[in-house]
């Protein structure tokens, strides 16, 4: 069905909305032009069929039509997820994801009409990193998103462990006892193990625990959650591999307005899968992206969001290099100010 509700528009452009990818054409993509081209086909059909988007476009004077390049496509600011309903689809609400935060502030709402969008974008990426999950004990330490509803993180770590169909896998809360006991089983088994937590309980952990487990596969998904002070990245990741005995901590890129994640294996440095793209935006104009590896905003294409918006300007600093990695470095400030006005008639 057509959503599109503003002024005539030429009949080419009717015909390229109306098509929307499947996901076969999005998780299958193997190249540059293969992602370009989705992206373009995306980047139509959310122009017309998301309200939030088309306006945002719209007041900047912006015409969809002529847009050829992904450099060219516009990014909506992160924080219409907090005030807006961001969707290009009619369909049914399935779930909704939202973000934490400490009280009084206003939580991202991420609306998914399809969570097998979600499903096998998650799924396709853990394979496409990690390999085969059946191989792989599975232990969560997510402590605060496990304590509330609505967290994409912890619908993602429990469709893990249990596809991972080891009778070891499992959540953990604050009962680092019983984690310490399981790991020490892990490595007395020999059984590839991957410990995901939340920064703070890691540090938690690994504070009141030492091990000696080169062999394990601890991922931070990131958020000190008001528990502890903040950390550069190279301090955490030396305490956490001091504390498991481990040489590199891997990473977790995800947020609640994305259904995909980028992945590291250490050092902070950041791969995307094939639907998936960071690009950097200059601080001082967000219409304009950076070459080369310059500090810049976050500037994310993720088309497993197909349904919402996969255009989105993050509130994150970093820099994206050439073999398309990229580094988190940092956050903005006052950054739900940014772009809010261009939605003001």
């Amino acid at each position: 069905m057509l959503l599109y509700k503003s002024t005539p528009v030429q009949l080419s452009f009717i015909f390229a909305i109306m098509i929307k990818p499947d996901k076969q054409q999005v998780f299958s993509i193997g190249n540059k032009q293969q992602f370009t081209n989705t992206a373009l086909q995306v980047f139509r059909y959310q122009a017309a069929n998301c309200t939030v988007y088309r306006e945002f476009i719209g007041n900047l004077g912006i015409d969809p039509l002529p847009i050829k390049s992904v450099d060219d496509i516009p990014f909506l600011p992160i924080s219409f997820f907090k005030s807006r309903e961001v969707l290009s689809s009619i369909d049914e609400i399935q779930v909704t994801f939202s973000s934490s935060g400490t009280t009084g502030m206003i939580n991202s709402k991420h609306l998914v009409t399809d969570l097998s969008w979600y499903e096998e974008s998650f799924r396709k990426a853990f394979e496409l990193f990690y390999g085969d999950i059946k191989r792989y004990c599975i232990l969560a330490l997510l402590p605060s998103y496990s304590e509330r509803g609505g967290s994409s993180l912890i619908y993602m770590a429990e469709d893990l462990v249990k596809n991972s169909e080891d009778q070891d896998s499992g959540f953990y809360l604050y009962n680092h006892e019983d984690l310490f006991q399981q790991l020490k089983k892990q490595q007395s088994l020999k059984k590839p193990t991957i410990l995901i937590g939340v920064t703070f309980a890691l540090l938690d952990f690994a504070e009141q625990y030492k091990l000696n487990f080169p062999e394990l596969i601890v991922m931070e998904t990131g958020g000190m959650k008001g528990r502890r002070k903040e950390m550069i990245r190279e301090e955490l990741h030396q305490t956490l591999g001091k504390g498991f005995g481990i040489k590199s901590i891997h990473s977790e890129y995800g947020m609640t307005e994305l259904l995909s994640q980028a992945y590291s294996k250490g050092d902070g440095i950041f791969n995307c899968p094939p639907w998936m793209k960071v690009i950097t935006r200059d601080t001082n104009d967000p219409m304009s992206n950076l070459s080369g590896s310059d500090t810049g905003g976050i500037n994310v294409i993720d088309l497993a969001n197909i349904n919402s918006c996969s255009f989105i300007a993050t509130q994150d600093l970093g820099k994206v290099y050439a073999d398309g990695s990229f580094e988190v470095l940092g956050r903005f400030d006052y950054s739900d100010i940014r772009g809010c006005n261009l939605l003001i008639a």
